[in-house]
């Protein structure tokens, strides 16, 4: 497995929990007005488990995605993600972290346009320092993974929305990180493509990864191992 792990220091992450947020707050200002996003938000997420937290628009969801990704931090509180606290890091480290240990599916798919869907994945690859002889074979075992094997040579444009956030998952995989980040992944796709990634996700859980989901769907919410109802920056329900 080509994960970066950073082993956990006695006396820290237990080590069936590959991420854990203890009493996180998040707050925003705009102009005089200060928002508190997240309200002492604590969970935790075992290596393989496919995880959602589940909310409306504006409950806080995209914000702990971010601050478990080390994109952002927490006012306080801790987040420690594969044995890293991410609050210890400096920007650089937090960057050069993340390359091998989150993998992050964005609403958005995020593709470069100029890129082929292999060019896409093998990109992320060559950032994170995997040697150039497995980056194909590896890129390909990934796009067979999605089921588009077909589409290497296909650029983002030529791809409808399902096939290009099937592609971001396999560029969110390439350095096979311990922890897949997903922020309502589906939420400009149909019910079909909807379902398609839902099973993606469970399929790289059942694989080993640690799988986080926000979204405002309770139905594909379902779907996954557990569930955290996120109301005003704060969990309501588990």
């Amino acid at each position: 497995m080509i994960s970066g792990a950073i082993k956990c220091e006695e006396g820290g992450l237990p080590a069936e929990n590959v991420v854990e947020a203890r009493n996180i707050v998040k707050t925003y200002v705009l102009g005089k007005k200060k928002f508190e996003v997240l309200k002492g938000v604590s969970f935790s997420a075992r290596k393989g488990e496919f995880l959602s937290i589940q909310g409306p628009s504006g409950s806080g969801k995209t914000t702990l995605i971010f601050l478990a990704a080390g994109l952002d931090l927490p006012d306080s509180g801790e987040i420690i993600v594969n044995g890293a606290n991410l609050a210890e890091m400096s920007d650089k480290e937090r960057t050069v972290w993340r390359r091998r240990n989150v993998g992050i599916v964005f609403q958005f798919y995020h593709l470069l346009p100029t890129l082929t869907a292999l060019e896409n994945i093998l990109l992320v690859m060559e950032l994170a320092g995997i040697p150039k002889k497995e980056r194909t074979s590896r890129a390909m075992d990934l796009l067979d993974f999605v089921g588009l094997r077909s589409a290497a040579d296909k650029y983002p444009a030529e791809l409808g929305g399902g096939e290009q956030q099937r592609i971001a998952i396999a560029r969110a995989l390439a350095a096979d990180p311990p922890v897949l980040l997903a922020d309502e992944p589906t939420a400009n796709l149909d019910t079909h493509n909807k379902v398609r990634i839902v099973k993606l996700l469970r399929k790289a859980a059942e694989n080993g990864t640690t799988v986080i989901m926000a979204t405002h769907d309770p139905a594909l919410a379902e779907e996954s191992d557990r569930i955290l109802r996120l109301v005003d920056g704060a969990i309501v329900e588990e």
